[in-house]
């Protein structure tokens, strides 16, 4: 159905110009299933007693950047939050003892997040319930065919966003 009722009667349109409803549904569903995805994951993991979802992010950031450290806004961007809110975040896995900030040699101004061995060790010890986690709420229902059709689209996705 393209329009729905409101309580006074006015039709709300839930497509548009350039949205029809097969890709709205597509959206709404690809959101939905993530979520869900990611609250079974987070579940796995605070029952296995490991990193949270958030800091794992971080810390496999740091871990993936050269020399296992990064500028703060090179790390934002790299898990996607805003900087008030890696600041908080940072701030939380810092005082855990899993990455540290140093100042910038290049620029006084500037901090860097870096891994800790404490940190390695951490996210050693959370792949594996991270990993089947993907598995079982994600990976064991697509088939490969699907896995390669899904990679392909959201690439192209991505790398529209990142254009713009």
């Amino acid at each position: 159905m393209d329009e729905k009722a409101d309580k006074e009667g006015e039709e709300f349109k839930v497509v548009s110009e350039g949205l029809e409803q097969k890709r709205n549904v597509a959206w709404r569903t690809f959101l939905t299933a993530h979520a869900a995805a990611i609250e079974k994951i987070e579940r796995d993991l605070a029952e296995a007693e490991v990193l949270p979802l958030s800091w794992y992010d971080v810390l496999l950031a740091l871990y993936e950047a050269p020399d296992h450290k990064l500028r703060m806004h090179e790390l934002a961007g790299a898990i996607l939050v805003t900087r008030g809110g890696l600041t908080r975040l940072v701030a939380r896995i810092e005082r855990a003892g899993l990455l540290s900030r140093e100042p910038d040699p290049d620029d006084g101004r500037g901090l860097h997040a870096v891994l800790t061995g404490e940190g390695l060790e951490s996210l050693r010890s959370t792949w594996p319930v991270y990993a089947g986690g993907i598995a079982e709420h994600f990976g064991h229902h697509l088939t490969d065919e699907e896995v390669e059709v899904l990679d392909r689209a959201l690439r192209r996705v991505l790398a529209a966003a990142r254009e713009g």
